[in-house]
């Protein structure tokens, strides 16, 4: 087995930071990155140095906003959300709910954008983090619009359950994703959480080169939810992203 490289050491050291536990002590660092306490302490110090990692009062470590800057240059997250927003802003003007805007990245739909109110619903979802496709309303769509080999790969993996509601059978998910294609809408209720319902729409590349880019959600309370009269405002918001460039 190849002897880790510097760069690998480092990156399992960012790795070792999770939304559930965003600040660490450096021997909880060495520990969940698998390295010994004094190339912790060494490679610790040279991200903290950079800016990558803070050191709080405490003497804990968390993400530095130097790395903040640096993600925020990504393409699929910087562009796609400059282009995004007014029309997020809209549809969480006319709604009051969740409004949210994610990317495919492997087997999961990743965050980039999210617009919430103080009497929305609580949902799992956050900017930069990641539901898998299969439980969530932007992952259906993405799911639903990738290549058949790709869902065929993800649809042969051990599906994860987050409720009763979450559909893990691979046959259902299919015609479920068929259903998504045919009206250009996912209605995902009480899948990942059991009070929410998502309704979600995909957005295509302007210059139709990459079919959908990207999908658009609103999360609401799933008791009560009118998810017809949902449905038009978020396609609506998806097609003028689809048409922005």
């Amino acid at each position: 087995m190849p002897t880790p490289s510097v760069t690998s050491k480092a990156l399992g050291i960012l790795a070792a930071f999770t939304a559930q536990q965003p600040r660490l002590t450096l021997s909880e660092i060495g520990r969940r990155a698998g390295l010994p306490l004094t190339t912790a302490h060494r490679l610790v110090g040279e991200l903290a140095d950079w800016g990558a990692l803070e050191r709080d009062e405490a003497g804990r470590y968390r993400i530095g906003l130097r790395l903040w800057e640096v993600a925020s240059l990504a393409p699929r997250g910087l562009g796609l959300r400059e282009r995004a927003l007014p029309f997020l802003e809209d549809l969480y003007e006319v709604t009051h709910e969740n409004v949210q805007l994610a990317v495919r990245d492997g087997h999961e739909a990743v965050y980039v954008e999210r617009i919430t109110g103080r009497h929305a619903v609580n949902i799992l979802s956050r900017v930069g983090g990641r539901l898998p496709l299969h439980a969530t309303g932007v992952g259906q769509v993405l799911l639903a619009h990738a290549p058949p080999e790709f869902q065929d790969e993800v649809l042969a993996q051990p599906l994860k359950s987050f409720t009763k509601d979450t559909v893990t059978d691979p046959r259902r998910l299919r015609t479920i994703l068929a259903e998504v294609r045919r009206t250009g809408i996912a209605v995902c209720d009480r899948l990942v959480d059991p009070e929410s319902l998502s309704v979600a729409a995909p957005i295509f590349d302007p210059d139709g080169d990459e079919g959908v880019i990207a999908a658009l959600s609103v999360v609401v309370r799933s008791e009560g939810a009118d998810r017809l009269g949902l449905a038009p405002a978020v396609r609506a918001a998806a097609r003028g992203i689809s048409r922005t460039r």
